[in-house]
């Protein structure tokens, strides 16, 4: 970094991580930010959506899918999620088509893809944008066809508990040029180099964020992105190691992917057939074990911003609401031994035969 001088921000390594993950979906091309929440906050810049406009967007989702219309003064309308993905339900996404609609905003939930083949014809028959929230799924794909190359852009993140991690870090992909110009301009202060001043020098075109990342970030994604396979392959292994045992339990429902649906389980999240006592229990149970599971998701319109901003209250999506009543993450990494997913179904099973 000291011998690089200047060029410690967008330097040579973030051009060929972007080209990388460009590459790797199958879009032309990918923007980088520090992380997935700005990439989304840019993609609103982008398009030029705003006061005015609406969003469809799950609340089966991190918060920051449907903060990102708030960032830009649009307005993000709930649609309740299906049963099979836990992705958006495109019947529902009808329903809340208005005049105002710019885009729908689907989530791919834990590394597996959602119905977004017939989210792309609803989006197209409406004239409106898709906007694929990829965060947890870079990798997986529907018949060999990569998520986030279905929309006219994507989002993946790169932070922590991802399948690849730079520490904290997204990008968007395109095929618009247009938009890819954009971008590029909104995350380093609106400066463009493709609009130089007259000395030559790259100008201020329009205001911009600092939402760069910097050459040892994406030295670090480079290197990530070389073993993404790989480690996609340690955790599908491990998932079908918990699958074939965790089914065993007749209380319990273990992710099952759609036909030509490839999932690459950032999350093993099951289902609970009780209720979310039930649920509340077996999460509680397992950390008197030591097992850290999670609930991945509590519903975005429940929470105090969205239920005071809106007006929300809980049985406004009642399929969401349902499914994140029952939803439990349990631990699962490529480097899992079997001793400890012995652990984590036995503790399981003890639980319901208790």
């Amino acid at each position: 970094m000291i011998k690089r001088g200047t060029y410690w921000t967008i330097g040579p390594e973030v051009e060929e991580f972007e080209r990388i993950v460009a590459e790797y979906v199958g879009m032309r091309y990918c923007v980088s930010f520090n992380s997935g929440t700005s990439a989304l906050h840019a993609i609103m810049l982008a398009y030029n959506i705003g006061p005015g406009d609406e969003v469809i967007v799950p609340s089966f989702t991190f918060i920051a899918t449907a903060n990102a219309p708030l960032f830009v003064g649009a307005k993000p309308v709930f649609a309740d999620i299906e049963d099979s993905t836990f992705g958006l339900d495109p019947e529902d996404v009808k329903r809340k088509i208005t005049k105002r609609t710019r885009a729908i905003m689907p989530i791919h939930y834990g590394g597996l893809p959602c119905r977004i083949r017939e989210l792309k014809e609803i989006a197209e028959d409406h004239k409106i944008l898709l906007i694929e929230d990829a965060a947890e799924s870079l990798g997986a794909s529907i018949d060999h066809r990569k998520v986030g190359s279905f929309g006219d852009a994507a989002m993946f993140s790169f932070c922590g508990n991802k399948v690849i991690t730079t520490g904290e870090g997204g990008v968007i992909v395109t095929n618009s040029r247009e938009i890819y110009k954009r971008l590029k301009m909104i995350r380093s202060h609106g400066r463009s180099e493709f609009h130089p001043s007259t000395d030559g020098s790259m100008d201020y075109v329009i205001l911009g964020y600092n939402w760069r990342v910097s050459s040892i970030i994406a030295a670090l994604g480079i290197s990530q992105m070389r073993k993404i396979d790989r480690i996609i392959e340690m955790r599908r292994e491990k998932a079908e190691y918990m699958t074939r045992n965790l089914s065993e339990i007749d209380m319990i429902e273990t992710p099952n992917a759609p036909n030509g649906y490839f999932h690459i389980y950032q999350m093993y999240t099951i289902r609970v057939k009780g209720d979310k006592e039930m649920r509340d229990a077996l999460k509680n149970y397992l950390a008197e074990k030591n097992i850290t599971s999670k609930i991945y998701f509590k519903p975005v319109h429940l929470t105090r911003l969205y239920m005071e901003k809106f007006g929300l209250r809980r049985g406004y999506l009642p399929v969401t609401e349902s499914i994140s009543d029952r939803v439990l993450t349990l631990p699962l990494y490529p480097t899992m031994t079997v001793k400890e997913m012995e652990y984590i179904v036995k503790s399981v099973k003890e639980f319901f035969e208790g």
